[in-house]
């Protein structure tokens, strides 16, 4: 078991170096020059190349990226020309908290309501129930991201007045606050991914109920509750986690959009001004944070599995 941990951490390992270079490599080749911008549009070219030589970017490409990994590794991540803050201090202690906090309650709200919806459903095959739910599920899929946080902002934001539409409030801080204007957000975000987990249930939960150890559970006179949430469940669990666990890029890029329309301080819309300010830094900083998270992620993932499914541990 040690060994199958300790391979996967090193496959981790690689391919958070390889996202590195390639993420190094490809911003090298985007058009602009950062220290143009940093000077503005008057500037002589004996103070473009003083600070050309002070960010290092007069050095080979390979000794910038060693130079630039070390630093990350350590949490020097440079300083944001146009807010002059430490890009750690910007990007990792402030958006990126936002993120997640946005990101765990999307897909706590998905698991929470999709997990029991897929119950029903199954349990309730062809009947109204499963029609209901089928419908209710197809209907949330069937509004982009962008358009539902709009219309959610409308109509419970602005016309009747419950929840905030814009800014966030660490729930950290204030847990009811954090909770109130995070509700829209959450909601906008975790619409596909529960639609997603109540069709991935029903379906492996419809499987799971037809195999002799629940016909042999049902003989014994287990309760139903049992038979269905713990012996069935029980098998939904490993494609359920593998699932949330691929997706979470696409989680990550949901948030992008749903920052921008509830104006969340979070690392999507920090890569989007960064980008546009062509602050390459910030953007490499936003790059490998969310690499970090996908990695990492999947990870645990991988390492849940002989915990989930006694069959996949090694023996």
């Amino acid at each position: 078991m040690a060994w199958f941990a300790a391979r996967k951490v090193l496959q981790t390992l690689m391919v958070l170096l390889i996202v590195s270079v390639a993420s190094f490599s490809l911003l090298k080749l985007a058009p602009g020059d950062p220290v143009q911008l940093m000077l503005g549009s008057e500037y002589s070219p004996e103070a473009h190349a003083s600070l050309m030589a002070q960010l290092g970017l007069d050095r080979p490409v390979a000794e910038q990226y060693l130079r630039w990994l070390g630093g990350f590794l350590v949490g020097d991540w440079g300083t944001s020309f146009i807010s002059k803050a430490p890009i750690f201090q910007y990007a990792f202690m402030e958006a990126l908290p936002v993120t997640l906090t946005l990101a765990a309650s999307a897909l706590a709200l998905a698991v929470l309501i999709g997990v029991p919806l897929g119950v029903l459903s199954a349990t309730r095959k062809d009947t109204g129930w499963d029609a209901a739910v089928a419908t209710l599920t197809l209907t949330g899929t069937s509004f982009p991201s962008f358009y539902l946080g709009i219309l959610l902002i409308w109509i419970f934001g602005v016309k009747l007045a419950l929840f905030p539409t814009l800014g966030f409030v660490a729930p950290w801080n204030d847990l009811w606050g954090g909770i109130v204007h995070m509700t829209l957000p959450a909601i906008t975000l975790s619409t596909y991914f529960l639609a997603m987990i109540v069709r991935l249930t029903r379906a492996n939960l419809i499987e799971a109920l037809e195999q002799p150890y629940i016909a042999a559970a049902r003989a014994r006179g287990e309760p139903r509750w049992r038979v269905v949430w713990v012996h069935g469940l029980r098998n939904v669990m490993l494609p359920l986690v593998t699932i949330l666990g691929l997706q979470l890029g696409a989680l990550l890029q949901g948030a992008v959009l749903t920052e921008t329309v509830f104006s969340l301080p979070g690392v999507g819309q920090m890569m989007t001004s960064a980008v546009l300010n062509r602050e390459y830094g910030v953007v490499q900083a936003g790059v490998m944070m969310t690499a970090c998270l996908f990695v990492l992620t999947n990870l645990a993932v991988d390492l849940a599995y002989p915990y989930l499914d006694p069959r996949l541990r090694p023996r």
